[in-house]
């Protein structure tokens, strides 16, 4: 989160770029001569039967008949706003086998890549002149992989660029073959609304369908879902389907299972059925104006203080202070703060601190910071009555050190004190505590692609670090509301990227969360779905209040996509989540700034 206005803090963005980068293969000069038995597996890539076979982000590709390379056809391509124009398709290859891919490309930047090869994923560019000049990387397929994405993309605010004559020059994958039946399915323990389930992969599985009494109820990449939206005290039957390019296995054999009587699942700590949260500068002035806690509208649920910061880095000293009367005019007295605060408890309200935002860097790298952190955040709840914690740490503060390469067993000091230090704080404040985070997307769904440095070193080692946190605090988190905003372009489930500013962005992030997913693409390690009353997503209340800021009417079309699967556009969503907790924005003031734009449309949509 931001303290000023535009120019808005880039970290998000260029740690995108710079994991991009780090993750970038060399540009070769000479491709390895190819095997008596190796193909060109690439479709259509000469563009020569249009865009068959490939598919195009935000719909910026199109087959054009100058300039070409070779044939008749070739690939144009057009970044918009914060779309990259990236144009893949998924082909079929060999485990544990090289390829070798290249393309001719024109433009002023211009990318050619492979994901999802089990080993490390390739990319290669040029900044090019007016001709056409040729791109060829290299890659070896994992023991497991069967299945590769290749594309192509330009830059953000770029002209269009123009490829031709792709190919992906290796030996043919074996015919995929319908997966077996999983196994193993199980039921955890149900909520009065939801029921958990996992089951054991099936080899050759690109996903799973999960069903009740017979009907098909959701889709998943992973080897375990959330059924969620059910009654109390009703009894279930489950089962799951493998699937794969080849088809669906048969259903897995069923297991039953009972919803608890009343109340719904887990604590939500009090907290209604759709919520608004929103950050409160109460600590800094910047461009929007000072807000008093007793001018936040009725509408907010849940009032982030904005920030409790540390007295150095490392220190694990948080302190936290109203703005100065000198920086803000309009201050209230500290009297006439808490006042204000015990008000909006008794109206039903939370108020939170939130610790970190853009300057706050908070590294626990010890456990003497540890218990720092412990004690002073117990201070600022006390002295003010708060009811919970957000961690909104950013930049540096979560970092994954070489080697910390499972999210589920984190050996990072910095991760493993965080975890420890609010695990305490829930302990000590009980089951009423109110715990949520405030990620930006490169430290979560980011960890589709990428986790951490990489098996093989690299990568930025933020990359995909909340996970960590988050699942170890799974049981303990009331609400994860993800930044959708000051991001660069992000992979989701459907193995291709999106753009922040319109609904798709916030239903494929979302989705990710509901969902679950492979951390780093292995499906051994998969990040298990949340609870829909765990999410919420975050945006920017005015255009001057961060990037990517989403109109009401994209606002509101992400909401019936991801509670209703209407107005879904191209991304399919693998569920339905009524429960789906509401939205998150930075910031209160932003919103008073924009006329409460925003948490009107929330309170519209919701009936508040």
């Amino acid at each position: 989160m931001e303290r000023s206005g535009p120019p808005m803090r880039s970290s998000g963005f260029l740690a995108a770029f710079s994991a991009v980068l780090l993750a970038t293969g060399a540009l070769l000069a000479t491709a390895p001569a190819a095997g008596a038995a190796d193909a060109d597996l690439a479709r259509n890539g000469g563009f020569e039967a249009g865009l068959d076979g490939w598919s195009c982000s935000g719909g910026s590709g199109a087959a054009v008949s100058t300039p070409v390379h070779g044939g008749t056809s070739a690939l144009k391509a057009t970044p918009a706003g914060s779309d990259n124009a990236r144009c893949s398709q998924t082909v079929t290859v060999k485990p544990d086998s090289t390829y070798t891919l290249s393309a001719w490309v024109q433009g002023s930047y211009v990318y050619l890549g492979a994901s999802g090869t089990g080993t490390t994923d390739v990319s290669t560019w040029t900044q090019s002149a007016g001709a056409y000049k040729q791109l060829t990387t290299t890659f070896k397929t994992g023991p497991s992989t069967t299945s590769v994405a290749v594309y192509t993309h330009g830059w953000y605010g770029t002209p269009a660029y123009y490829a031709d004559d792709l190919t992906l020059v290796g030996p043919g994958g074996t015919p995929v073959a319908v997966p077996a039946a999983p196994t193993g399915l199980k039921a955890g323990t149900a909520t009065a609304s939801s029921v958990p389930l996992s089951w054991t992969a099936s080899a050759g599985a690109t996903g799973y369908r999960v069903y009740r009494s017979g009907t098909k109820v959701l889709d998943t990449t992973g080897t375990s879902a959330t059924v969620t939206g059910l009654a109390a005290s009703s009894a279930h039957s489950f089962q799951v389907s493998a699937v794969n390019s080849a088809g669906e296995s048969p259903k897995s054999a069923a297991v039953s299972a009972t919803t608890a009587a009343g109340g719904g699942g887990g604590s939500d700590a009090g907290l209604p059925a759709h919520a608004l949260v929103g950050y409160l500068h109460s600590s800094f002035a910047n461009g929007s104006g000072y807000t008093r806690m007793a001018d936040v509208p009725d509408s907010w649920d849940v009032i982030n203080l904005a920030f409790g910061e540390p007295t150095s880095v490392t220190s694990g000293d948080i302190r936290f202070s109203l703005c100065p009367v000198a920086e803000c005019p309009g201050v209230e007295t500290e009297a006439e703060f808490k006042a204000a605060i015990k008000a909006k408890q008794a109206a039903g309200k939370k108020v939170l601190i939130s610790i970190g935002g853009q300057n706050g860097q908070v590294q626990l790298a010890s456990t003497a910071a540890r218990d720092a952190f412990v004690t002073s955040v117990s201070k600022i709840i006390d002295t003010y009555g708060l009811d919970g914690l957000d961690i909104d740490f950013e930049g540096h503060s979560l970092s994954l050190a070489t080697g910390d390469t499972d999210f589920r067993s984190p050996t990072t000091p910095v991760i493993v004190n965080l975890i420890s230090a609010v695990k305490t704080l829930k302990a000590k404040y009980g089951a009423g505590f109110v715990l949520t985070m405030a990620p930006e997307t490169f430290f979560v769904q980011l960890g589709y692609q990428y986790y951490g440095s990489g098996p093989w070193g690299g990568q930025d080692p933020r990359a995909g670090a909340y996970l960590p946190v988050i699942h170890a605090l799974r049981d303990d988190l009331t609400l994860l509301h993800v930044q959708d905003y000051n991001s660069g372009s992000i992979m989701g489930l459907d193995n291709q990227y999106h753009s922040m500013g319109g609904a798709d962005f916030h239903i494929a992030m979302t989705d990710m969360l509901l969902t679950g997913f492979p951390v780093a693409g292995d499906q051994t390690r998969v990040f298990p779905a949340l609870r829909p009353e765990q999410v919420a997503f975050g945006l920017p209340a005015s255009t001057q209040a961060g990037n990517g800021h989403t109109s009401p009417a994209e606002v509101t079309k992400a909401l019936n996509c991801l509670t209703k699967k209407t107005d879904c556009g191209t991304y399919q969503t693998h569920g339905t989540w009524s429960g789906l907790r509401g939205l998150m924005t930075w910031s209160i003031n932003w919103d008073r700034f924009n006329n409460w734009e925003f948490s009107k449309n929330f309170d519209a949509y919701f009936g508040g």
